[in-house]
């Protein structure tokens, strides 16, 4: 069955594309998806090891180490060694990427408050009342 028969593929399709659309408003020029991904759960969460943000992005420790190391080399975050466990670090978002964080947020909520303004307001009503259920999938 294509895209063009199933309405929940193509509803897959719509829902991917825009958020592929929403993701390519972003600051930090040369900064990958993933490393912007490891930036926005430490902006959120705080703190973590490594190892914590692996299990958080689904990669391997070596694959997050690399991208801590390319995220540290940038500027962008710092390592802390544990005040608990000399075996253990901590990566802690640094003011620049706090400051990248905050810029891609707005450039993002920009491109998305204009084409919501572009819409008829029954689109965005319908828009508001799929909410519930978006979160739902969001929070699967």
């Amino acid at each position: 069955m294509s895209s063009a028969t199933d309405p929940h593929e193509e509803l897959r399709v719509l829902i991917q594309k825009v958020a592929r659309r929403i993701r390519a408003e972003r600051g930090g020029e040369g900064v990958t998806d993933s490393q912007l991904g490891v930036l926005w759960r430490l902006a959120s969460d705080g703190r973590c090891t490594p190892g914590g943000l692996a299990d958080s992005e689904r990669v391997s420790p070596p694959s997050m180490n690399r991208t801590v190391n390319a995220l540290e080399a940038l500027g962008y975050v710092r390592r802390e060694p544990s005040e608990t466990d000399a075996r253990q670090v901590w990566v802690i978002l640094t003011r620049e990427g706090d400051e990248l964080i905050a810029e891609t947020r707005r450039l993002r909520n920009a491109w998305f408050h204009e084409q919501l303004d572009a819409l008829e307001p029954a689109e965005r009503d319908a828009l508001e009342a799929a909410m519930d259920a978006l979160r739902k999938l969001a929070d699967s």
